[in-house]
Formats: C-alpha cells, structure tokens, sequence
C-alpha cells in the first residue's frame, strides 16, 4: 500500500462526496471540529483515541487520516508503538493486522 497516494486519492473521493450532499458534509466537518477543538484533551490524545477505534473498525483510510493527523500533532513513533500495543490487547489477531497497516502507514510517511 502507497499510504501517501492512497490518503491523497482517498481526499479527492471526499471532495466528490462533498459536492454531491454538500450539507451534510459541512455537518459532519463541523461535527469533527467541535470535537477536536473542545475539551480537555489535546489533539495528540484525541487522536490517539480516533486511531484506536480506526484499528478496532478495521478502517484503512480512518487508520491513514489519524496517523498523519497524529504526525502533525507531534507524536512519536513509540507512542504510535504503545497506543497500537493497547490496541491489539483489545482487539486480538484482527487488530493485529490493521496495527501492522498503522506502522507501515507511518514509516511511509516519515520516510
């Protein structure tokens, strides 16, 4: 998987989705930067949180949107490491995998 190009194509789906049911999608943006912007956490925490439930849902373009947001939020790789070992604690073999993709996703683009 070509984590950069799949998140870039991944985006472009996303604005064709926003000019087909425009209302919605600004509902929805308005719903992600309420959460994000409000309440204790920071937005390395709440990020954090949206890729372990990426892992648990087993969603692939989820698992790249967090990653990348959780890069721009200054984490670290062991952090990913540790956040992804909670993870598949609690998801077992499926969330092995898909914590296989997270770290390919960030070694991708980190590199």
């Amino acid at each position: 998987m070509d984590y950069p190009a799949f998140i870039a194509e991944t985006r472009d789906k996303s604005r064709t989705l926003a000019k087909a049911i425009p209302d919605t999608m600004k509902g929805f943006g308005a719903l992600s930067m309420a959460a994000k912007t409000s309440g204790v956490l920071g937005a390395k925490e709440k990020e954090f949180v949206a890729l372990g439930i990426a892992v648990a849902v087993r969603c692939e373009p989820c698992i790249a949107f967090h990653v990348e947001a959780l890069m721009k939020a200054g984490a670290s790789r062991e952090e990913l490491a540790d956040v992804l070992g909670m993870c598949i604690q609690m998801g077992g073999g499926p969330a092995v995998m898909y914590a296989g993709k997270a770290l390919d996703c960030w070694d991708q683009l980190a590199g």
